[in-house]
């Protein structure tokens, strides 16, 4: 008989875990949240999404210091060390524990801390640091364990010169020249953070161009603005071996070429944490990337046990994540307002940052869907000039006849927060997604929301001239 007894129990304390944890419990569920780490939040708190925020956050602080004339008349400019800006990401990281921590209290959900480890179906036994072994059984599970970098047998990553995106946040010095690879989102968004830190930064990409799931015109806006900061972007290039010495790390690459680095950041791929689950144990297996295979509801093989966020694969963000995990534990309780993350927002925090929802032209032509497009560039908005912050563009992708919205890209500073403005038209039902919105709608001056107006204009003005243009040729 086990220890402990509930109707839900979640592995793993990230967001999804505490989406579908917080959810369950506000439906009179017994829940339990398992987890290796003493400190609630997973990954995302404490190796991932958090961390490098706030570290990137930090360094386009000091890049403004550096770069703006006000305060450069006050004095030379000032650079930090890697540690000294991580610092700041520290900080982030206790207030994040603690309002995680709180809300699992407050909610009465119980925390077992330690590896979870499926005896059967109904059944784990939990294993503290200590050698405590306790069985917890549930009536449902969720498995919320995360993922991890990629790491291939052949590269010493126990070399001091070597690192992952979890452990290049322990780096105890700023390198003077850092080898990139991987030019995915990750990989982009350490370029930004250590060219910001005035590293020399080599950036070996293994595809054609950087993000290929980006709009095209966003993709090369990326690849410009790198290259203006001093990042060398290397494409289609793969690596054949990684040599060390006493002076750092040296990647040749099949091309024949050879990058030599103080330090080497792998950033190419992501496995879901399932290797020690004892999914054996319960007929239920991984796929090569560790990934779990759900259907529409993020239900598993096995009926009662479900799986959400990176361990499941797609989108692997933050947001879609919780979201995710509410789903599930809405289904588990038999819940009416069920919803299914699919179209969700993708925020990429490059210096400057990127974001996009919906559709993009490539899609949209291959799909044979009609589109036109309006622009806006943040040069052209008074907040933009008041901020100082005027280089990106927000980009809105349109049905010609319909005038329905298909797709938002925006790059520049807080391109995340202003894609949300359109994308809640987006999901509007019928006739209340139209660009018109935008121009029916009086916002705030001066605010970035103008840049929804000034795009709507330009694309509405240019559909415009083509109505006008076959009427006069009907004449």
């Amino acid at each position: 008989m086990a220890d402990f007894s509930y109707d839900l129990v979640v592995i793993g304390s990230g967001p999804a875990g505490e989406g579908a944890a917080m959810n369950a419990v506000k439906q009179g569920w017994r829940v339990a949240v398992v987890d290796e780490r003493v400190l609630a939040g997973g990954n995302c708190t404490h190796l991932g999404t958090i961390p490098s925020k706030a570290l990137r956050q930090s360094v386009r602080r000091m890049m403004q210091y550096n770069t703006m004339p006000m305060f450069r008349a006050v004095g030379e400019p000032k650079w930090f060390s890697f540690p000294e800006v991580m610092k700041a990401a520290d900080n982030v990281i206790t207030k994040q524990v603690e309002g995680r921590t709180k809300g699992y209290a407050r909610n009465r959900v119980a925390m077992h801390i330690g590896r979870a480890s499926f005896i059967d179906e109904h059944t784990i036994s939990v294993v503290s640091a200590d050698g405590k072994v306790i069985e917890v059984s549930g009536r449902h599970f969720l498995l919320a364990t995360g993922s991890s970098p990629y790491r291939p047998d052949d590269i010493d990553f126990d070399h001091p010169a070597i690192f992952d995106s979890d452990t290049i946040l322990d780096l105890d010095s700023t390198p003077r020249n850092i080898i990139i690879y991987g030019a995915g989102v990750i990989g982009c968004e350490y370029a930004s953070i250590f060219s910001g830190l005035d590293t020399r930064v080599d950036l070996v990409n293994t595809r054609e161009w950087l993000m290929s799931f980006l709009d095209d015109e966003i993709s090369d806006a990326l690849s410009y603005h790198l290259r203006d900061s001093q990042v060398m972007v290397r494409h289609n290039e793969e690596y054949e071996r990684v040599t060390t010495s006493e002076h750092g790390v040296t990647l040749e690459l099949k091309s024949g070429k050879r990058i030599h680095g103080e330090a080497l950041l792998w950033c190419n791929g992501r496995t879901g944490n399932t290797k020690n689950l004892g999914l054996d144990n319960i007929g239920l297996e991984a796929d090569k990337r560790g990934q779990l295979k759900v259907n529409k509801d993020y239900q598993t093989a096995i009926a009662h046990i479900y799986a959400a966020g990176d361990v499941m694969g797609w989108p692997a963000l933050a947001g879609a994540a919780y979201d995710q995990g509410r789903f599930a534990a809405s289904h588990m309780c038999g819940m009416q307002d069920q919803y299914r993350v699919d179209d969700v927002a993708t925020g990429i925090w490059t210096i400057p940052e990127i974001s996009f929802v919906g559709k993009n032209e490539a899609e949209l032509t291959e799909q044979k869907i009609p589109y036109e497009i309006g622009r806006a560039y943040f040069k052209d908005t008074a907040r933009a000039h008041i901020s100082g912050e005027e280089v990106g563009m927000l980009k809105i992708l349109f049905h010609q006849d319909s005038l329905q919205i298909l797709g938002i890209h925006c790059f520049g500073a807080e391109a995340a927060e202003i894609i949300h403005i359109g994308q809640a038209i987006m999901n509007q039902q019928g006739e209340a997604n139209s660009i018109k919105y935008f121009l029916r709608t009086t916002f705030n001056y001066p605010t970035m929301a103008e840049a929804y107006r000034i795009a709507s204009m330009n694309g509405l003005n240019r559909v415009s001239r083509e109505h006008r243009y076959f009427e006069d040729k009907q004449r």
